[in-house]
């Protein structure tokens, strides 16, 4: 697969910002190569509706049939890309591009949240000291965020490198997400002396 899909249209973004379509493709980009029989069973949907997405996001570039087809009966397809990415600044432009981004944020959290709900149900003994979420406090410029997110891919990266070939290596959904909080206002008082959590919950992370 190539590594990004960039996204500079607001209706294309828009395109896989259906529920459906995106849990989808997220599906094939995670799991590998599907027909649209296999992926109803996973998503609950009959291969009917299955089949009309894929063929909406294969005509936007997300996805393509695969060669590799098991059964020349029904069509397997593949993701084309790792991930999907667009520019925020651009989209922020117009009414069209800002709301593409909101649903496509939505759909993020939907994925988020299923993934949590789904450890949940039936947790892993010897992922509940790493599985979870922390949530961090830092002061920093758009820039150090921007170092932030382009550093955390080159971690990732290099602890994949690392322990390829570990017995317990699995596929494993990492979010990131940052944005600036509310500052107060002049007509506040003045510090009182008590000072916010730091944001660090290590507790929580089971």
């Amino acid at each position: 697969m190539e590594e990004s899909y960039e996204i500079s249209d607001p209706r294309v973004l828009k395109v896989v910002a259906h529920p459906l379509r995106v849990r989808l493709l997220g599906l094939l980009r995670t799991d590998g190569p599907a027909t649209a029989s296999e992926l109803g069973r996973v998503v609950g949907e009959s291969s009917g509706s299955t089949s009309y997405h894929l063929r909406v996001l294969a005509r936007y570039g997300f996805i393509e049939e695969d060669p590799d087809q098991r059964d020349a009966r029904e069509r397997r397809w593949r993701a084309r890309h790792v991930y999907t990415s667009w520019d925020n600044v651009r989209m922020a432009a117009t009414p069209e591009g800002r709301e593409a981004v909101r649903i496509m944020q939505a759909r993020q959290i939907e994925a988020l949240v299923r993934g949590m709900r789904a450890f949940e149900e039936s947790p892993d003994p010897d992922w509940l000291p790493a599985a979870g979420m922390s949530d961090h406090l830092a002061e920093l410029p758009p820039e150090g965020v921007r170092e932030f997110y382009r550093r955390a891919a080159e971690l990732i990266r290099e602890l994949e490198d690392r322990h390829a070939g570990h017995p317990g290596v699995r596929k494993v959904h990492l979010w990131a997400a940052a944005f600036p909080g509310e500052t107060r206002g002049p007509a506040e008082p003045p510090d009182s002396g008590e000072h916010p959590d730091s944001g660090e919950h290590p507790e929580e992370d089971a």
